[in-house]
């Protein structure tokens, strides 16, 4: 059996970004990050003054499609609602650290133990 690789993952923010001509965007692709994505960050004046401002670099470097922006920058990430921001950070760890968003979950009706993929339909995946 051959194990299939996803390295790009669906989502879609849980309100989504507004931007500036009022347009509103939730549909988006995240790509597993490199050693270089995390590396390159540090030398940033903005995460010396404030450590916090990793995520934000982090993520307007593996987010690399949100509905039609042209292009994720950090004032995009910024820009974003908190909820979708820990969203966003929270689908980062979990892809980048076991290389998927799957979630074990249990159906509080039934009982009935299931996972959910929190990130869509597998883009990326290949044989």
């Amino acid at each position: 059996m051959i194990e299939t690789v996803s390295t790009e993952f669906a989502f879609a923010l849980p309100r989504g970004y507004r931007d500036e001509h009022g347009d509103w965007h939730r549909d988006g692709v995240m790509r597993l990050a490199t050693a270089r994505d995390e590396l390159l960050p540090l030398r940033d004046p903005r995460v010396q003054a404030n450590a916090a401002y990793l995520n934000v670099l982090l993520l307007a470097r593996v987010v690399t499609r949100l509905g039609s922006l042209p292009s994720i920058t950090p004032g995009v990430i910024e820009g974003m609602f908190a909820s979708d921001l820990a969203f966003l950070q929270d689908l980062y760890r979990r892809v980048n650290r076991h290389g998927h968003a799957r979630v074990d979950t249990t159906c509080p009706a039934c009982h009935h133990d299931f996972t959910v993929e929190l990130a869509g339909d597998g883009l990326g995946e290949s044989p």
